[in-house]
C-alpha cells in the first residue's frame, strides 16, 4: 500500500503544475486588475500605471508565473491587494473557521443519514421508508440558498435560537471555554442547514445497499444460525453496505472544505468560501490562484484518501 501511495503523490506532481498554470492564465484571462477600482476622474492614469508597474502586472506573463511559483514553494503567495496583508496569513486565519465548520458539517451529516439509511433500508415500503424517501426528494429538489436562507429566517430572526452572521461575538475572550461554546453556538445553523441537504446522497447509497444485502448468501447464513436480527443488520449487512459511503468521505471531506461558498455567504460566516467571492469581486489576483491552488490540490489528496479509507474499512480490498 506505502508504494502504491508514494507513486500516487508522485504522480500528483505534474497534475499540480499542469493546475497551477491554468489558474495563472485564468486569473490573468479576467478583465481588470486590482488597481481597476481606483480608476475615476480625480486619479491620476500616470499614478495607477505606477502601481501597476511597482506590483510588477506589467511584465510578460510567464515571468510572473515563476515569480509566483517560486514564492508559493516558499510559503509566501503574495500580499493580498485587498486586505494589505500575507495571502498565506488570511488563507491560515479563514481556512480554520471552514475546517471547523466542515467537522461539524460532517459530524451531523452521519448522525442523520446513517440511521435514516440503515431503517428505511431495513423496513422497506413502511410509512418510515416513505418519509424518507419524501426527505430525500426534498432535499434533492430545493436550491441550497433558498434552504440556507428559509434557516437563518426561522432560527436565526424569528425564534433567535442562533446568531446570523460571524464566527464568534466580539466579547468573548479568546482560549476560554465560554469562547469554545460561542463558536460552536455560530457554527450550529450553518452547519445543519449544509448537513441537512447532504444526507441525500449517503441516505440514497445506505438504503440501496441494504435492501439489496438482505438476500444475500452472508445474511442468510448469519440468520440461519440464530443470529439475532439487530446484529444481522448491524455487524454484517451495515458493515457491507457502508463500503460506497467510506469510499465517498474523502471527496466529501475536502468538497465541504471547498463547497460551502454559497452556506457561509448567506449567514456571513468568515471562512474560505467567502474569502474567494469577495476576493473575486475585488480582483485580488493573488488571493484567487492562492486558494483555487490549495483547493485543487486538496481534491486531489482527496481522491488518495478515499482509497485509503477504502482498503480500511473492508480487508478484502487492498490497494496493488
Amino acid at each position: 500500500m506505502w508504494k502504491t501511495i508514494l507513486r500516487r503523490v508522485l504522480l500528483m506532481i505534474p497534475q499540480v503544475i499542469i493546475l497551477s498554470v491554468f489558474i495563472f492564465l485564468l486569473a490573468q484571462a479576467m478583465p481588470g486588475d486590482p488597481f481597476t477600482g481606483l480608476i475615476n476622474p480625480n486619479m491620476d492614469p500616470a499614478a495607477i500605471e505606477a502601481l501597476r508597474e511597482q506590483a510588477g502586472l506589467n511584465d510578460p506573463w510567464y515571468t510572473q508565473y515563476f515569480r509566483w511559483v517560486g514564492n508559493a514553494l516558499q510559503g509566501d503567495f503574495g500580499t493580498s491587494f485587498l486586505y494589505k496583508m500575507p495571502v498565506a496569513e488570511i488563507i491560515g486565519q479563514r481556512a480554520v473557521n471552514t475546517i471547523w465548520l466542515s467537522i461539524i458539517t460532517v459530524i451531523l451529516t452521519y448522525l442523520i443519514a446513517l440511521p435514516l439509511g440503515l431503517f428505511a433500508g431495513r423496513f422497506q415500503n413502511s410509512w418510515f421508508d416513505k418519509g424518507v424517501v419524501i426527505y430525500n426528494f426534498v432535499s434533492f429538489a430545493i436550491p441550497v440558498f433558498i434552504f440556507a436562507l428559509l434557516m437563518l429566517f426561522i432560527f436565526g430572526y424569528r425564534l433567535d435560537w442562533f446568531p446570523t452572521t460571524g464566527s464568534v461575538s466580539a466579547n468573548v475572550e479568546p482560549g476560554t471555554m465560554a469562547y469554545f461554546w460561542d463558536k460552536l453556538h455560530h457554527l450550529i445553523l450553518p452547519a445543519l442547514s449544509q448537513a441537512l441537504l447532504g444526507t441525500a446522497v449517503t441516505i440514497q447509497y445506505l438504503r440501496s445497499e441494504v435492501i439489496d444485502s438482505q438476500n444475500l448468501d452472508y445474511v442468510r447464513t448469519a440468520r440461519s444460525k440464530g443470529v439475532p436480527t439487530n446484529k444481522v443488520y448491524t455487524r454484517h449487512i451495515f458493515r457491507n453496505a457502508s463500503l460506497p459511503i467510506a469510499s465517498q468521505l474523502g471527496y466529501e471531506i475536502t468538497g465541504l472544505i471547498s463547497g460551502s461558498v454559497v452556506i457561509e455567504q448567506i449567514f456571513a460566516y468568515p471562512g474560505i468560501g467567502k474569502l474567494f467571492i469577495d476576493s473575486l469581486l475585488q480582483r485580488d489576483y493573488t488571493v484567487i490562484t492562492a486558494l483555487i491552488l490549495i483547493l485543487g490540490i486538496m481534491t486531489l489528496i482527496g481522491t488518495l484518501l478515499s482509497d485509503i479509507i477504502m482498503s480500511i474499512v473492508d480487508p478484502r480490498i487492498r490497494i496493488q
